[in-house]
C-alpha cells in the first residue's frame, strides 16, 4: 500500500507534459523542481496550469523543453520565428517572452478553438503582438511562401509540432524557409520511446501509427547533408537542425 508521498509523487507524474524519457521519475520531478518551475514566468505557469485541464493535454510542450526553447532563442537571437503546430500556445509563449519587443512569429494551426483558451494569457503577458496566427493546414501555405520567393532564407528559427505524418513534407519546405545558421527544432523525435520498441511491442493506436513516420524523419534528417543535427532526450525528444547551406 503506498504511502500519502508516494500517493501524492504517483500523482504529480500524471501531470500535463509529463513526456520525459528519464529512467527515473523522481529524477525528472527534481529538474521541475529545482530549476524550472522556480524560474518559469508566471503567464508560462498559469498558461500550463489551464492546459491541464483540457481534455487534449497530452499535445501540450513539457515545461522543461518550454524552458528550453526559451533560452536557446536567446541565446541564437532570434527576432523571425515560425511555429507549426501551436495547441494552446504554451511553447508559442515561450518563444514570444524570448523574442525582442520587434520579433515576430507566425503561427499556424489547424484549430484556432485551441490558440484562443491560452490567448488572453498571451495578452496580458504584453506579447500578442509579436504572433501572427494563421488557422488551416501549414503546407499550403508554405507552398505560398516559398512561391513568393521574399521568404527564402528569412527565419532564424522554426518549430514544429504538428502532424507526424508531414514531418517530412515540412522538412522539405523549411529547409528553404530558415536562413544558413538557422534552427528547425522538430519535436516528440524518440517518440514515447517506441522509435526503439519491437514491432509487436503494445503500444497505444496513435503511437503505433505515428512511429514509422517518425523514424522515415529520424532518417532523412541524419542523412541530410544541409544541415548538422543534435538529438536531445528533452519532453517527448526534440531534434535539432542547424541549417549549413
Amino acid at each position: 500500500m503506498a504511502t500519502n508521498g508516494e500517493g501524492e509523487q504517483n500523482l504529480r507524474h500524471q501531470e500535463v507534459g509529463h513526456k520525459s524519457l528519464l529512467q527515473s521519475d523522481a529524477l525528472y520531478q527534481y529538474i521541475l523542481e529545482t530549476s524550472v518551475y522556480p524560474r518559469e514566468p508566471e503567464a508560462m505557469k498559469e498558461l500550463r496550469e489551464v492546459t491541464a485541464k483540457h481534455p487534449w493535454n497530452i499535445m501540450t510542450t513539457s515545461a522543461d523543453e518550454g524552458q528550453f526553447l526559451n533560452m536557446l532563442l536567446k541565446l541564437i537571437n532570434a527576432k523571425n520565428t515560425m511555429e507549426i503546430g501551436v495547441y494552446t500556445g504554451y511553447s508559442l509563449l515561450a518563444t514570444a517572452l524570448a523574442l525582442p519587443d520587434d520579433g515576430k512569429i507566425l503561427a499556424m494551426d489547424i484549430n484556432r478553438e485551441n490558440f484562443e483558451i491560452g490567448l488572453p494569457i498571451i495578452e496580458k503577458a504584453g506579447v500578442a503582438h509579436k504572433i501572427d496566427f494563421r488557422e488551416g493546414p501549414a503546407l499550403p501555405a508554405l507552398d505560398q511562401m516559398i512561391e513568393d520567393g521574399k521568404h527564402h532564407g528569412s527565419f532564424d528559427f522554426i518549430f514544429v509540432d504538428a502532424d507526424k505524418d508531414n514531418y517530412i513534407n515540412y522538412h522539405k519546405r523549411l529547409i528553404d524557409l530558415v536562413k544558413v545558421g538557422g534552427l528547425i527544432g522538430y519535436d516528440n523525435t524518440l517518440w514515447n520511446g517506441s522509435v526503439v520498441a519491437p514491432p509487436d511491442a503494445p503500444m497505444r493506436k496513435y503511437v503505433r501509427y505515428y512511429r514509422d513516420f517518425v523514424l522515415e524523419l529520424n532518417k532523412a534528417l541524419a542523412a541530410d547533408p544541409r544541415i548538422e543535427i543534435c538529438m536531445l532526450p528533452v519532453g517527448d525528444g526534440i531534434t535539432l537542425c542547424r541549417r549549413v547551406c
